[in-house]
């Protein structure tokens, strides 16, 4: 059996087609690299006036260092950009982590990182404009998405022609959620509930031949508000099926989550967000990317009360992107708004978004 390690690979290829940087120094095994990109256009819907807009834009730094004996020693940051508002903070956290690496032993990586359960959950997070927003419900605390205080380790065994076969493990110390937040007409919130988050633990496996991945992932531990324990977990099933942005991509998402959903009614002036006891969500993706670069996809994502047997939210999302430059994607997306059902019913919220992606 030839045994080498793929987990990072794996979880990178759910990120998107285009990963740069510029390496300022390579010299006796070390190196230190800039990347991140800049996301600036428009963007409006039926509620919302039609203004300037940005879409994650983030700068990041990374050094590894050869540490002899297989080993590679690697730290990153990342920061997200504030780009249009002026005169507020300009930085804020979303990567910070150290790592160690070996093609046998596998990686262990401390700090705030893309976790296990992303490179499963993932899979159908890849357009610029409309995504997995389910993914990113107090993701930090919960581990879902770029996790909060991580510790993970990751490794994988390359079966040759049979596949390959991914794993990783991972914990989170205590932290705390928002669990209920009412805000008024104008944004402000009126009222908070935050909930403790005890230890949590999270195993991912994925398994990968001639271009189609199956995984699965777990997250799971307490939250406790006073008294009151529940436990917060998600399973989540996944597979898909060739490379984004390169012919054919199929992908498909589902989750099965107690206290990890995020769900918003309208109550005359008030709108709450709270955590929903029992939720189902779903994503799915249908991407062709042409060999002009041109990539088109269509997009569908759901959450559920399960308890209340009603539809959260319910959207679909058309998208297309195109390379002007291999530095430079421009990209265009209208996303429908199917409604959710009961009291998660409002009035209909097209979103529509335009813009420019810059990488370093």
């Amino acid at each position: 059996m030839n045994k080498k390690f793929i987990a990072l690979a794996v979880a990178a290829a759910a990120f998107g087609t285009t990963a740069q940087a510029v390496e300022l120094y390579n010299n006796d095994g070390s190196t230190f690299s800039i990347g991140g990109h800049a996301t600036v256009g428009v963007a409006g819907g039926d509620e919302d006036n039609f203004a300037v807009d940005e879409k994650s834009p983030r700068i990041n730094m990374e050094a590894t260092q050869d540490l002899g004996n297989g080993f590679t020693a690697d730290v990153k940051g990342e920061w997200a950009l504030n780009m249009l508002n002026g005169g507020e903070n300009s930085f804020t956290t979303r990567l910070g982590y150290i790592g160690v690496s070996h093609a046998d032993y596998g990686r262990l990586a401390a700090g705030t990182q893309w976790s296990p359960y992303y490179a499963a959950a993932g899979v159908a997070d890849l357009p610029i404009a409309f995504a997995n927003e389910f993914l990113y419900d107090n993701h930090g605390a919960f581990g879902t998405g770029r996790a909060n205080g991580m510790v993970a380790y990751t490794n994988g065994f390359d079966f040759d022609n049979a596949g390959a076969l991914n794993f990783g493990l991972a914990w989170q110390g205590d932290s705390s959620a928002t669990a209920f937040e009412a805000v008024d007409g104008s944004g402000k919130p009126v009222s908070t509930t935050t909930v403790d988050v005890e230890d949590r633990f999270q195993v991912a496996l994925g398994y990968e031949i001639v271009g189609l991945g199956l995984n699965y992932a777990y997250t799971g531990g307490d939250i406790k508000d006073g008294a009151d324990k529940e436990k917060a977990e998600s399973h989540v099933v996944s597979a898909n099926y060739g490379t984004y942005g390169k012919g054919l991509y199929v992908a498909g998402v589902y989750a099965d989550n107690k206290f990890m959903n995020n769900a918003t009614v309208a109550t005359g002036n008030t709108t709450a967000t709270g955590l929903l006891e029992d939720s189902k969500a779903y994503e799915a993706i249908l991407a062709y990317g042409l060999s002009n670069s041109l990539n088109l996809s269509i997009n569908y994502e759901q959450v559920e009360d399960s308890k209340a047997s009603e539809t959260v939210y319910s959207t679909s999302a058309i998208q297309a992107e195109y390379d002007i430059h291999p530095r430079v994607r421009a990209f265009v997306a209208y996303q429908f708004d199917l409604q959710g059902s009961g009291e998660y019913k409002t009035d209909k919220d097209n979103q529509y978004a335009a813009g420019v992606r810059f990488f370093l």
